[in-house]
């Protein structure tokens, strides 16, 4: 019988912590029902003691999140774990996540505490967090440059104090597949008890290996793995859940196991994560790039009409890669459109469903063919944008390589329009300068992007701009089958993020 591997995802958590990756609540709530569709064991929703707001956030994912267990990390003291429950009062399972550093150099230069001190602060601290909830995590921060038999003291004594999971993570994507395996398979031999509650491995992406070492451990033993959605993370991030899910699934004769995980979720996960921060998947990356499943090489492409297991050892299906299909356009109705949304797995409102048929037949009138990714990334941005503080009203461009390029744009904020004209090296560049006008500030333009969202000359455009205002970023989207009323539209909805998240102290 095949083992069960739970998926502890910390996209939410771990992955947020990416440069550029932060999440307003909406998006955070958008992401974690994302999660829940894809059937992930538990969700890490955040570190309650960050910010009042990481606090109000996990609550809220708690209150929408009712099959995943719900977890909140602390670090090893009193107030974390208080602020971590309080956290967690709304979740269906909560869990307290709790840790603190093993390795000699974390213990003397981070934590100035001698081992014996870290046991003992290990019992005391279990034990209070077990005091306020059944279930709880221990991890062993920098597992992996730690001396054996000291971590396999600690993970005793946490067990007993209450543990029910623990984690050996290698923070730092220090460690080697093999080394790796042997490090499990020796605390296993020196401290018994770890059999009696899962195994978790949590591994960083620093030499390139936060995956090879996420499957060696589970050869080792491990039941439980952290992972992000398209390995965001700190540095060069976390150990991919895509890649992990369909490597136990694609080779279920080697690794013996299987997880609960709906696969054909995982390009729907990938594509939302890239829409709420902007951060792009490379083409070649494994299993969610655009490249992935494709073949140029005349000698692959025979033999994949012959025979596509030649070349493809999963399908594009599997994954949730289906071909688009031409399902809909302006002559359709409402109840097509929300049968449609059905097929497609979204359940909305009716007051949702309203707004996204409007928002459809617009693009209809101006797209002759519509499909599934264009309806798929309709109805995404509108469950994650925020209240309009600022509209587009219109706008006019003059441009040519024979003039400077001139932007006249109109914005609308309650009831009252304001114009402004600014040129540019650009018609695009024009616009945002005439915006900066209306709203009589500059911002910093970190980073700008237009991609489609499917193929043809009335493609559906999809514009993200990420903008810098005193440090702190925030990533605008903007969809037309014109690509300056999308960079327009981007900027708009990124100014209006940045309103929304120093209203709701969401960071």
């Amino acid at each position: 019988m095949e083992r069960i591997v739970k998926i502890f995802d910390t996209t939410l958590r771990d992955g947020e912590q990416s440069p550029g990756c932060s999440m307003n609540l909406k998006e955070k709530i958008e992401m974690a029902t994302q999660l829940e569709r894809m059937n992930v064991d538990i969700i890490e929703a955040g570190f309650a003691a960050a910010s009042p707001g990481d606090l109000m956030a996990i609550q809220e994912i708690s209150k929408h999140i009712k099959n995943c267990t719900i977890a909140s990390l602390a670090r090893s003291n009193k107030d974390d774990i208080d602020k971590a429950w309080e956290s967690l009062k709304y979740a269906v399972h909560p869990r307290i996540h709790v840790f603190i550093a093993t390795s000699p150099i974390h213990m003397e230069y981070k934590l100035n505490m001698t081992p014996e001190q870290v046991v003992k602060a290990t019992e005391e601290l279990v034990s209070y967090a077990k005091s306020k909830c059944a279930d709880i995590e221990f991890s062993c921060e920098d597992a992996t440059r730690s001396d054996v038999d000291f971590i396999a003291r600690v993970i005793d004594t946490a067990i007993k104090a209450g543990a029910t999971t623990i984690n050996i993570p290698d923070t730092v994507g220090y460690t080697t597949p093999d080394e790796y395996y042997n490090f499990i398979v020796s605390i296993t031999e020196k401290c018994p008890a770890i059999k009696t509650v899962d195994i978790s491995v949590h591994c960083h992406n620093d030499l390139g290996m936060g995956v090879a070492n996420t499957l060696a451990a589970i050869k080792a033993g491990a039941t439980q793995i952290e992972c992000t959605v398209n390995g965001i993370g700190e540095r060069a991030g976390n150990a991919a859940l895509e890649e992990i899910v369909m490597a136990i699934k694609t080779r279920k004769d080697y690794f013996k196991a299987d997880t609960r995980i709906d696969t054909k979720q995982i390009m729907r996960s990938s594509n939302l994560l890239t829409r709420i921060t902007g951060i792009k998947v490379q083409p070649n990356k494994a299993i969610v790039g655009n490249n992935a499943f494709s073949h140029e090489s005349g000698i692959h492409q025979h033999g994949v009409l012959k025979n596509k297991q030649t070349y493809e050892i999963m399908t594009p299906e599997s994954v949730g890669l289906d071909k688009n299909k031409l399902v809909l356009g302006k002559h359709s109705g409402r109840h097509a459109f929300r049968d449609k949304l059905e097929q497609l797995g979204y359940k909305l409102t009716n007051e949702e469903l309203d707004e996204a048929f409007k928002k459809f037949k617009e693009l209809a009138d101006k797209k002759k063919d519509v499909f599934d990714k264009d309806i798929e990334a309709l109805v995404s941005r509108q469950k994650i944008d925020v209240p309009r503080t600022y509209e587009l009203h219109n706008y006019v461009i003059n441009t040519g390589n024979v003039i400077t390029p001139t932007a006249t744009v109109s914005i609308k904020k309650d009831k009252m329009i304001k114009e402004e004209v600014a040129t540019g090296d650009g018609p695009i560049y024009a616009s945002f300068k005439a915006i900066e006008k209306i709203l009589g500030r500059d911002y910093q333009l970190d980073d700008f992007s237009i991609n489609s969202i499917t193929e043809g000359e009335d493609a559906l455009g999809d514009v993200m701009v990420r903008l810098n205002d005193d440090g702190e970023k925030f990533v605008g989207r903007g969809m037309s089958t014109d690509i300056i009323e999308a960079s327009i539209t981007a900027y708009i909805n990124a100014i209006n993020k940045m309103i929304y998240e120093k209203q709701n102290i969401i960071q």
